[in-house]
């Protein structure tokens, strides 16, 4: 089952129909039981089809933030060690992979956040910038995932590599993440194999593909929520970006008009243009 948030009220999609509710975005994805509630909510209402989702909101609620977890596949490890290495940062993305405690971070405010087909943005002061795709989950007041959506966390790897107290700035500004285009509602864990693949056009030619599975993951899900929820409250619930196992190399950075493709499995496809 899945959720979209439009200007005209959440949508259910279920077996290829469409279901409007005339609710709130945010109290409705902050409860436990959404799911079943979702499943009750389609059986009373009548089904459309999918003109319903013609133009997305992001999937974050107004009162919501949105955090972010870092260096959790060994590949953004080695990515983050080569960015870093000049400033002599090096060693401290290797020690954040293999300790207890991961690297968790916060990432936005909702009005920092476009949904699919919005533009996201490359910071002005930064020459080495790349889009982040990650599996993102939609965690609940009191620590529940109930669902995943697709998100794009748009980096700047020059400032972050200067020196790695620069990370707010790199990662925090207007238009620097992507949620969307939907919530996959699910009472459970995603499939091991489930895929994450990022492409990036340029005036319509690919410069930029990859994948990898969520396999891959050194942190589960479950621990990353622990340690975000640890001595923080989220009275409205919390999304949390999970870390990106795909990194361009060095001798690519966005530009502006690329068009960025984000698909994961069983999700959706998440489509950005760089302003």
């Amino acid at each position: 089952m899945k959720l979209y948030n439009t200007p005209n009220g959440i949508v259910i999609e279920q077996n290829s129909n469409f279901y409007l509710v005339k609710e709130d975005w945010g109290n409705f994805i902050n409860d436990e039981n959404v799911l079943v509630k979702a499943t009750a909510l389609i059986k009373v209402l009548q089904p459309a089809d999918a003109a319903l989702i013609e133009n997305l909101l992001p999937v974050i609620g107004s009162k919501q933030e949105l955090w972010a977890c870092g260096v959790t596949y060994y590949r953004s490890m080695v990515g983050r060690q080569e960015e870093s290495k000049a400033a002599g940062g090096a060693d401290f993305y290797g020690k954040v992979y293999e300790a207890e405690r991961p690297e968790c971070f916060f990432k936005s405010t909702p009005h920092r956040v476009v949904g699919n087909h919005g533009l996201v943005r490359i910071r002005k002061d930064s020459t080495w910038d790349v889009p982040e795709p990650e599996l993102t989950l939609v965690v609940t007041s009191s620590g529940k995932i109930i669902g995943y959506t697709v998100g794009n966390d748009m980096s700047s790897r020059s400032i972050e590599g200067e020196n790695p107290l620069y990370l707010p700035q790199a990662k925090t500004y207007d238009g620097c993440a992507a949620l969307g285009p939907c919530i996959f509602l699910t009472d459970k864990p995603l499939p091991p194999a489930t895929q994450i693949q990022l492409q990036i056009k340029r005036k319509g030619n690919r410069v930029f593909e990859g994948s990898i599975s969520i396999s891959q993951m050194k942190r589960t899900p479950e621990e990353l929520v622990a340690f975000i929820y640890r001595e923080s409250s989220f009275p409205h619930g919390c999304l949390i970006m999970t870390g990106t196992g795909i990194v361009p190399g060095s001798d690519f950075t966005l530009q502006s008009g690329d068009e960025i493709s984000i698909s994961i499995d069983h999700i959706g496809c998440l489509v950005n243009t760089v302003k």
